[in-house]
């Protein structure tokens, strides 16, 4: 395991999530409601930073690696998932949104790890709708979690309506992902039909 700047980030982000899940169960003599709310989102968004500067510096500094590939994107599924397993525990996200956004997750990692192994990632790698659906989720999630009025702006709707439309992006995008699988998938189907 390389242990680099890049790396060391992705790291914090994992070791946030305990403080990120922790907030929520402090003695409201400690933090009040919205006070926990604010210090979720904060964490949230110093999450969602570190993904962006983590992919930058990797880059920038020559420092990208397998095992950073693997551990950035492992970083942000988890983040994502112990939100909103919050927000459906908080009432804030429908369990059927929280299904929909976490097992598309497991179903394309999965994919993306099968497609890796017969030589053929590129058939699976992040599309521009992939792009819209991360966009959508990652400005949804912090608002739901600030879940208060912010310069006259209903944020919970704001945030409801993205978080839908980051649903609908989500099948989207995984049906576009299978499709794009679709091939491989027929032809790995038709060897383990051939006979030995």
């Amino acid at each position: 395991m390389q242990i680099n700047i890049p790396n060391s980030l992705t790291w914090a982000r994992i070791a946030l999530i305990p403080l990120f899940v922790g907030v929520f169960y402090l003695p409201e003599q400690w933090l009040d409601p919205q006070e926990k709310n604010l210090a979720a989102t904060m964490i949230f968004i110093v999450a969602a930073v570190t993904d962006w500067f983590d992919g930058y510096l990797a880059r920038a500094l020559n420092q990208t690696s397998a095992f950073g590939a693997f551990l950035d994107p492992v970083a942000d599924k988890l983040m994502v998932a112990a939100a909103l397993i919050l927000l459906v525990q908080l009432a804030r996200v429908d369990s059927i949104i929280a299904v929909v956004i976490i097992g598309r997750e497991i179903t394309i990692s999965a994919l993306r790890e099968w497609m890796a192994r017969i030589g053929a990632s590129a058939g699976v790698a992040v599309a521009f709708v992939g792009k819209l659906k991360t966009a959508a989720q990652m400005t949804a999630i912090p608002l739901l979690l600030y879940d208060a009025p912010l310069l006259h702006l209903n944020v919970r709707l704001v945030g409801e309506i993205l978080i839908y439309v980051a649903a609908a992006l989500t099948l989207w995008s995984m049906g576009y992902y299978l499709h794009r699988a679709m091939p491989h998938l027929a032809n790995e189907g038709s060897k383990a039909k051939r006979p030995g």
